[in-house]
């Protein structure tokens, strides 16, 4: 890991439809968006930045010492705002940049550091993210909770908010308690939110055109697998909590 070079990038915007003002709200007395900073920094990256189109945010997150960068608000992904930040601070197309999601604020940091190097070792992938298995059924009925289904090569083959894989003969008319994934529990994995990826393909990114998938299940990935490139997506070497999506969520962390 010492030759790791890499920085992080947290989107954070205030106007959650499910939980408005979500990176500002407390957890153990500090702001959301403050937990996310922390396990950044413990993941060694070389720069930590908050982007944000949000005062409030920016004013808070100054207000703990760390870096944030104002952007307009009319982003349609983190990733978009990331690629006005890589832009507006002039990062080289090399740069490899950790997109951690504002909501995750007990994120592992060996889980970043682990996106980092899935890029370093891997020159041909243009985009990585983990994963981690799904053992209790509810989950996988759960739209909150995003799966992705993998091919041999741990390429991503499709993000849903839907129940992927479907087992016909096992759902079938049950109830999710009644379900008992036995075999098939290796086939489900939860996808975690966080992205890595090298500072021009986020450029990249940013000049695909949006897709009618990506907004129907509201899953910005999508974009790149439409547009045909590849994401990684290796199981998470330590298993991360849920993230925070409503305020249920948050009540859990408390």
């Amino acid at each position: 890991m010492d030759n790791l070079d890499f920085i992080v990038v947290i989107p954070a915007r205030f106007g959650s439809t499910r939980f408005p003002g979500k990176p500002l709200a407390l957890i153990k007395g500090k702001p959301m968006i403050q937990h996310v900073v922390e396990r950044a920094n413990e993941a060694g990256a070389k720069r930590v930045i908050v982007a944000t189109d949000d005062k409030r945010i920016a004013e808070a997150v100054s207000a703990f010492g760390a870096e944030v960068c104002l952007t307009r608000n009319d982003h349609e992904s983190g990733t978009t705002r990331i690629a006005e930040v890589l832009s507006s601070l002039g990062f080289a197309d090399d740069t490899i940049v950790v997109n951690v999601q504002g909501d995750e604020p007990f994120i592992p940091a060996l889980n970043i550091q682990q996106v980092a190097q899935n890029l370093h070792d891997n020159n041909q992938i243009p985009m990585a993210t983990l994963s981690y298995p799904i053992d209790d059924a509810s989950d996988i009925f759960n739209p909150n909770v995003v799966k992705v289904v993998t091919n041999s090569n741990k390429h991503a083959m499709y993000f849903s908010r839907a129940p992927i894989p479907y087992a016909r003969d096992e759902f079938a008319g049950k109830n999710n308690d009644d379900i008992n994934l036995g075999d098939l529990s290796s086939l489900y994995l939860r996808h975690i939110g966080i992205y890595g990826y090298r500072a021009g393909f986020v450029k990249q990114y940013e000049s695909m055109p949006a897709t009618q998938l990506e907004r129907t299940e509201s899953l910005e990935q999508l974009r790149v697998l439409w547009h045909g490139h590849v994401i990684h997506v290796d199981v998470a070497a330590q298993a991360p909590p849920h993230g925070v999506d409503t305020p249920e969520d948050l009540a859990k962390l408390q």
